[in-house]
């Protein structure tokens, strides 16, 4: 009878301590996991720090670069450009019209450069450009000879800066590469170009179009090479899930055209 009493109470105890066993293990397998699960979290965050430490060294080497070899030759082009017009002027001479938009040009250029160099030295993204621009590019083209009508058809609304600064990028590679390649920096026919933006609900439309007056060679061929910016182009609207078209139309002039997802704000 004792035996049995001695065995169950043996028995109880076993049990109590296999149970007392298994709750500190099974603690310590929590506290396990907790320490690796931290681990892990640090390890995510410190590679996470590295990453961006590694962008913002990069961003500022850009910088560097971008300051080192065009600043320098922006500022001599408005300072020689401007000291030409007042010494026109100063004489009673009429200032040319391309003059005038070389001082404006490199004025422009030498403010975006200083945005774009403001961020790429710091953390937060901007734009230094936009459609509210568009008027004054236009204008900008037509002093330097280039005649450009601008069209606008549908609700014009406030874009997301990153669509309304690359519509504003196309339009002005467009126009720039129209100067470039139909004539207008050759000296060849007088060539005009056309913007025409339509706003949609879900999508912006941009297509600059020319007719093609100066495209023509001495040889009587359309030149054969690629135009300059439209990689950039394409990178731009791909990276903001559109589509660009670009090309020759049968009419002799080149078309370029770029759809970009806009969705108006509910």
């Amino acid at each position: 009878m004792r035996t049995d009493r001695g065995r169950q109470r043996f028995y109880a105890a076993g049990w109590l301590i296999s149970a007392g066993f298994g709750v500190v293990a099974s603690r310590v397998w929590q506290l396990h996991l907790r320490e690796v699960e931290q681990r892990a979290e640090d390890a995510e965050r410190t590679r996470e720090e590295v990453a961006r430490r590694r962008a913002v060294e990069e961003r500022l080497r850009i910088a560097r670069e971008l300051h080192d070899s065009l600043t320098h030759n922006i500022s001599v082009i408005c300072v020689q450009s401007g000291v030409a017009v007042h010494l026109a002027r100063k004489r009673g001479e009429e200032v040319s019209p391309a003059l005038l938009a070389i001082q404006e040009a490199s004025a422009d250029a030498a403010r975006e450069l200083r945005t774009t160099l403001g961020v790429l030295r710091s953390e937060d993204d901007g734009d230094s450009s936009g459609l509210s621009h568009l008027d004054r590019l236009a204008a900008r083209a037509r002093a330097a000879g280039l005649p450009v009508t601008v069209n606008v058809t549908g609700v014009e609304r406030t874009l997301p800066p990153e669509v309304d600064q690359a519509a504003y990028r196309i339009v002005q590679e467009a126009l720039t590469n129209v100067s470039r390649h139909a004539g207008l920096a050759g000296g060849g026919d007088q060539v005009s170009a056309s913007v025409q933006l339509h706003y949609t609900p879900g999508t912006l439309s941009i297509q600059v179009d020319d007719d093609g007056k100066g495209t023509v060679t001495s040889t009587g061929s359309r030149p054969s090479g690629p135009r300059l910016g439209l990689a950039g182009m394409r990178e731009r609207v791909s990276a903001l899930g559109g589509r660009l078209q670009a090309g020759p139309q049968d009419d002799g002039g080149f078309r370029v055209r770029a759809e970009l997802p806009a969705r108006a704000p509910s």
